[in-house]
């Protein structure tokens, strides 16, 4: 039985969930799609030198932490492919909190020693405080550079630090390793993000960040940075969610300015810092950890060829 599965398994025993019909479904249904995220607390126990049953509850409770933040971020988004477009905001306002909850009831259910499941379960009741105020933070929208940075070390970058150290803790790891590994977590979270600030702003059609006048990381750059295309791009940028000629424009001048570039940068200096980190940690098989650190990066590379084609044509994607 594979992860995934073994996941599925563990959610249908915790007690109020295993009654719970939508809540069953829903797990099932995002567990199937087989997020690549929910892998994180088996490779983290994996490089501590556990083995996959040891795994088991910190993917299990990722995954309900997956789901309960994301049914939440729909509806602060206004996303038309949330799921409480089909069940209804309070509904599905409700089954967040229940997934919150049955998230710590995996941990506190699973193997292991009691002071490991105590330390396991306080890095996820912080993750989950740290992610609601970055939540809140996000919807007011940061206007500058340190205000945008502060909502991603909120926002993103606690979950895939508590997805690390929790799966170190149950695999073994010393509390100095875990914490390690839940630092290089908040750093790749935060490599995430700058990715999907990428994604987001140089697709066809405008994505939501264009269509309700938010800033990711390349639009901020381009509207509060002193360029020579800056005015235009301001004007363009009150266009382009209804304009795919003002959002391919917009978005070549996103290249040409630098805040693609940029982008990128901060993406390397991540990176660098992560391994540095890595570096210093006790793990028994630190070079899982690399590679999730490889394929992180990796798309820099892309993005620099898709740069190439975006300079010679109307933008594709990223």
């Amino acid at each position: 039985m594979g992860i995934y599965e073994q996941a599925i398994h563990c959610f249908s025993d915790i007690p109020g969930a295993n009654a719970w019909e939508e809540m069953q479904a829903l797990f099932q249904r995002i567990a199937s799609a087989r997020p690549h995220h929910w892998l994180l607390p088996e490779q983290a126990c994996e490089a501590a030198g556990g083995i996959l049953e040891q795994a088991v509850p910190a993917v299990t409770a990722l995954g309900c932490a997956h789901i309960s933040i994301i049914l939440v971020d729909d509806m602060l988004d206004s996303d038309l492919r949330g799921e409480y477009r089909q069940i209804g905001a309070p509904a599905a306002a409700n089954l967040a909190c229940a997934f919150q909850s049955a998230g710590l009831e995996a941990i506190f259910q699973g193997g292991g020693e009691p002071d490991s499941r105590s330390l396991a379960a306080a890095s996820f009741n912080r993750m989950f405080l740290m992610t609601a105020l970055g939540q809140s933070l996000d919807v007011q929208c940061p206007g500058d550079e340190d205000a945008y940075w502060r909502m991603v070390q909120a926002k993103s970058a606690p979950f895939f630090g508590a997805a690390l150290q929790i799966g170190a803790i149950l695999g073994g790891a010393s509390r100095e390793a875990a914490a390690k590994l839940e630092k290089i977590g908040r750093t790749y979270g935060e490599m995430i993000q700058i990715h999907d600030d990428l994604s987001d702003t140089l697709t066809l059609p405008a994505g939501p960040d264009w269509l309700q006048g938010r800033s990711p990381l390349p639009i901020l750059f381009a509207r509060v940075v002193d360029h020579p295309e800056r005015s235009r791009f301001l004007e363009l940028f009150r266009e382009a969610g209804e304009d795919e000629d003002a959002l391919c424009e917009a978005q070549e001048i996103l290249i040409r300015c630098g805040a693609v570039s940029y982008c990128a940068d901060q993406l390397l200096r991540r990176d660098k810092a992560a391994r540095k980190i890595l570096r210093s940690a006790e793990l028994v098989c630190p070079g899982v950890i690399e590679n999730l650190l490889d394929k992180v990066i990796a798309p820099v590379w892309k993005l620099f060829d898709a740069i190439g084609d975006l300079s010679r044509d109307s933008p594709k994607g990223y």
